[in-house]
């Protein structure tokens, strides 16, 4: 089944703003696709994006997860076509969530977070989340990430040198209701994150994990992988990345990544893909 779209739609994940995504933007662009990269409520474009949301992170103090996946299902349905929609981290959770509603040709989830159901609990995925979660405080609050946090979470294929220009060009204050949403998730009744493994409906879903990814480690790309394989009819796939970490969209070789996640949404196929 050949998805015809021609528009591409890249949502970002915590700690970060559509800005991550421009190399991504650049090269869909260069094979004829139109590509948007909507920000969460608040969150502005570009360089000046993260410039503005550091100056001011209020927008973020207690944004949750469905004020979101609203925005965003609002931005697509403007869109003229149904998009090949892509998410990075927890924007991997907001295509399973979007693709579950009905939207998009196609989804990529790239380290994406898990929704509810989804069990896996790596160690290393509570030292990357523990410094927001450990005080229920901040919930409400928009919480900034350290160097030390963000070289442990997202960059560590790398020294601590080579991490920090990376975090000072991208790095965000998080919303901590998100990740706090998230991590009680199997605990919150009608949760924001809640969908329908057993949808047959949706568009076909492609699972990209790294690795090394401490953020979000592989283990929960492939639980989340195999509810869906497990329970839908729908296309469902696995592509697993050796070595890679949660900065995968920009560590060297995102290239490769970046395609492979293209021409699987143009082809869908099913199943562990190497």
């Amino acid at each position: 089944m050949a998805t015809a779209s021609k528009v591409v739609v890249l949502i970002h994940g915590l700690w970060m703003t559509p800005y991550s995504w421009q190399p991504w933007v650049e090269r869909y662009e260069a094979r004829g696709f139109t590509v948007h990269t909507p920000g969460y409520p608040g969150i502005g474009q570009g360089k000046e994006g993260v410039e503005a949301i550091r100056r001011d992170p209020s927008p973020l103090a207690g944004l949750g997860v469905a004020d979101v996946v609203n925005s965003l299902a609002e931005q697509i349905e403007a869109l003229d076509e149904a998009p090949i929609i892509m998410g990075h981290s927890f924007g991997g959770a907001f295509v399973q969530l979007l693709l579950d509603r009905g939207y998009g040709a196609a989804g990529v989830s790239i380290d994406g977070a898990g929704v509810k159901g989804v069990k896996a609990l790596p160690l290393a995925q509570i030292k990357s989340t523990f410094p927001v979660l450990k005080n229920p405080a901040n919930r409400d609050k928009a919480v900034p990430i350290t160097e030390e946090e963000f070289h442990y979470a997202f960059t560590n294929n790398l020294t601590a040198e080579q991490s920090k220009p990376i975090y000072d060009e991208y790095a965000i204050p998080v919303s901590g209701r998100m990740l706090f949403e998230a991590g009680f998730a199997n605990f919150t009744p009608h949760s924001s994150m809640t969908l329908d493994f057993g949808n047959d409906d949706r568009a076909p879903l492609l699972f990209i994990a790294g690795g090394n990814d401490h953020a979000v480690p592989a283990a929960v790309q492939a639980e989340n992988y195999k509810k869906w394989a497990k329970k839908s009819e729908a296309i469902t796939a696995h592509r697993l990345f050796e070595g890679r970490d949660h900065y995968t969209c920009g560590e060297e070789g995102w290239e490769t990544v970046a395609d492979f996640a293209l021409d699987w949404a143009l082809n869908p196929v099913a199943g562990e893909l190497t």
